[in-house]
């Protein structure tokens, strides 16, 4: 009981303090704590849903043939440093020719197109257990503009821009 009257005192103090730091700030430090404030819940949301999706058994990405290249070649590669080592291999698969680079293309080729058949299984594995959130979106291509849509698009970004030109003015007025 004593520890817990100890924390409601020392809460107390804390918030008056907290409402004395916000009441000391200009409304651009407020926005700008804000906004951080914003960011670090996005990240943490972020990670959450990259932890989720590992838990899940989401497919990991198709590596490219210079990440394969990488993969094979870095332990045997010179330097002392991860970043040297790095560097050389980076040098190296700059000056391979494009026929030395063919097989790890076509390992990448290969890594792609596994990576989209697990990908179709995982998504209806998703779609089963109800978690359609999940599933990419097929997106739809945008549709090619006729001479007639174009000139329908057109004043509407002549009023769009006017908007922007408006708000500039009244943010000046302030």
């Amino acid at each position: 009981k004593v520890y817990e009257e100890a924390s409601k005192t020392d809460w107390q103090r804390y918030e008056k303090e907290v409402a004395a730091y916000k009441a000391q700030l200009t409304p651009a430090q407020a926005a700008a704590l804000s906004e951080e404030k914003s960011k670090r819940v996005a990240r943490r949301r972020s990670l959450k849903m990259k932890k989720e999706l590992t838990v899940l058994g989401k497919p990991k990405k198709p590596r490219s043939a210079f990440n394969i290249f990488v993969a094979e070649k870095f332990k045997t590669s010179e330097g002392i440093s991860a970043t040297a080592k790095m560097k050389h291999l980076y040098d190296t698969w700059q000056k391979l020719s494009s026929s030395q680079k063919q097989p790890y293309m076509q390992l990448s080729e290969d890594d792609k197109i596994r990576y989209k058949n697990e990908m179709k299984l995982w998504e209806a594995k998703m779609v089963q257990l109800g978690r359609e959130d999940l599933v990419r979106s097929k997106k739809k291509k945008p549709e090619k503009k006729t001479a007639e849509t174009a000139k329908k698009a057109e004043p509407v970004k002549a009023s769009s821009h006017e908007k922007k030109v408006k708000l500039k003015l009244k943010k000046s007025e302030e």
